[in-house]
């Protein structure tokens, strides 16, 4: 079963009409301070200010068939932001390797959230499991060109390292997240 949180709409501008956001869902669990992510722009005296932002979130039991949802899931948001397609292409890959690495490495650990955002001019890609096992990114020497798995990650990490962005993993006591950042333009 995968549940949703609607995505937040991407303000676009009309002659005579102001753009206006919807409230920012606020994500079911608060991540550590990262100094990679911006300040938020809805804090007062933040240096960040963002004329855009959305956010969406599913939650879904980590099964080979929640891979398409939550990839069509994703789909539909970038589209509804108007995400350039050689971006929305890097945040789809990654949506699925990382939804595809908990269905097979961490399906027994709990539920799998998937969280996209939009703000400050980055999209980020964050999905979420209840494994402590972190996910090991291979150096590219040491990929076996005739495995059928095992380069995901790392494929991953190359595209958003060539996009402008970086991947990165945390954990805590709840589990682990992958986290995909990419500029948005």
């Amino acid at each position: 079963m995968l549940t949703s949180t609607p995505p937040t709409a991407r303000p676009t501008a009309r002659p005579g009409v102001r753009p206006t956001t919807r409230p920012t869902a606020q994500p079911a669990i608060r991540p550590a301070a990262d100094p990679d992510t911006p300040a938020d722009p809805d804090t007062p005296g933040s240096a960040t200010t963002s004329r855009a932002r959305g956010f969406g979130r599913w939650a879904a039991e980590p099964t080979a068939a929640s891979v398409p949802l939550i990839r069509s899931r994703v789909r539909s948001v970038l589209e509804g932001w108007d995400i350039a397609a050689e971006i929305a292409d890097v945040l789809l890959l990654a949506a699925s390797e990382l939804v595809g690495n908990v269905v097979l490495h961490a399906a027994g650990a709990g539920r799998l959230r998937v969280e996209v955002s939009l703000r400050g001019g980055w999209l980020q890609l964050e999905v979420t499991d209840g494994a402590s096992p972190l996910p090991r990114l291979p150096h590219p020497r040491d990929v076996d060109q005739e495995a059928e798995s095992g380069r995901g990650l790392l494929i991953v990490h190359l595209m958003a390292t060539e996009a402008g962005g970086r991947l990165s993993v945390r954990a805590d006591e709840f589990g682990k997240s992958v986290r995909v950042r990419v500029p948005a333009a």
